[in-house]
């Protein structure tokens, strides 16, 4: 293949529980109320996994749905990455029960934790993977149960998470090397682990033999996280050579609607141009931009050609964005 390797999104999917949880649920066992969690995060509902639905059968029904979106068969895929912080089983990686559940018995499959900057990071590597000729069909997905690590008598983060999973088909296509091409332009990656505390789950296999629960400070979260998400977004835009007149589409991470139109601000682009999900979904930490891109896409909203930026940040902390060409 001559010219630059380019990693294009050939088709997106996603997978939701069937269980939706409205906010008035939680006023039955919190001191909260719908209007309480809508004013400060946008949340009005999200889905829980059944108790017999684990994050590798969400995985799997994103990724069918992916397929069938690329017309892509499971046989055509070289490579599986699943971003995921609430793994079936401590080992093996979900991706690889993702694999067995396609009846794929070839190529690789790994997983990697970067919490809600999951899918981020995941997309980073695909392309990086792609470009240096390891596969040439990558099946990316997001996919998380948070409902099994909260903390149901803690208001602040009960109310704010959900369950999904969202998936794409990223395949080698040739480009000039320019910013004109189709596929992922850009990433920019960031982590800082001295803010360990303002985002973790207290718990996990050295160190308590448990998975814990999930503690967060939502306020400093929320401070660090429209700084650095607009940083992100700028750097990842001048590696690809674009600036933000240039872009169609933000597909932030959903965790709160205020975080994403503080980012959006910060930026000088209108929510016009933002894909916002939240509403619906909660916050699905590494499902939630594959989610909200499968959902875009299957309103129609993107179409060839168009830029977009995508930015995430998670617990690490870890944050970064990604500019694609659709």
């Amino acid at each position: 293949m001559s010219g630059t390797r380019r990693a294009v999104i050939r088709g997106t999917g996603h997978y939701l529980p069937e269980r939706i949880v409205a906010n008035s649920e939680f006023s039955q066992t919190l001191d909260t109320s719908d209007e309480w969690i809508v004013s400060r995060s946008g949340i009005e509902r999200r889905h829980f996994a059944a108790p017999d639905e684990f994050t590798s059968d969400l995985a799997i029904g994103a990724a069918k749905a992916a397929l069938d979106n690329a017309g892509v068969t499971p046989a055509e895929i070289d490579a599986i990455i699943v971003a995921t912080s609430t793994p079936d089983f401590t080992f093996p990686a979900v991706a690889t029960q993702v694999q067995a559940g396609l009846g794929i018995t070839r190529g690789f499959a790994f997983d990697i934790q970067a919490v809600c900057a999951g899918f981020v990071f995941a997309l980073a590597n695909a392309d990086g993977l792609i470009a240096a000729g390891q596969a040439r069909r990558i099946l990316v997905i997001g996919a998380e149960t948070f409902s099994r690590i909260l903390d149901w008598s803690d208001r602040g983060t009960a109310v704010l998470f959900g369950d999904g999973a969202g998936a794409v088909v990223l395949e080698a296509q040739e480009g000039a090397g320019t910013s004109d091409d189709r596929g992922i332009l850009s990433s920019d990656l960031n982590s800082d682990g001295q803010y360990r505390d303002l985002l973790y789950v207290d718990g996990g296999v050295s160190r308590t033999g448990a998975a814990g629960v999930l503690r967060m400070q939502g306020r400093e979260v929320f401070r660090h996280a429209v700084e650095k998400l607009a940083e992100t977004a700028r750097t990842a835009m001048d590696k690809a050579g674009l600036g933000p007149h240039q872009v169609d589409w933000v597909v932030p991470h959903q965790a709160n609607l205020r975080i994403i139109r503080g980012t959006a601000q910060k930026l000088g682009l209108p929510m016009e141009k933002v894909i916002v999900t939240v509403q619906d979904h909660g916050n699905t930490s590494a499902a939630s931009i594959p989610l909200a891109l499968s959902v875009a896409a299957a309103q129609g909203r993107f179409k060839q050609g168009d830029v977009i930026v995508i930015e995430a940040i998670g617990g690490g902390l870890s944050w970064g964005a990604i500019v694609l060409r659709w």
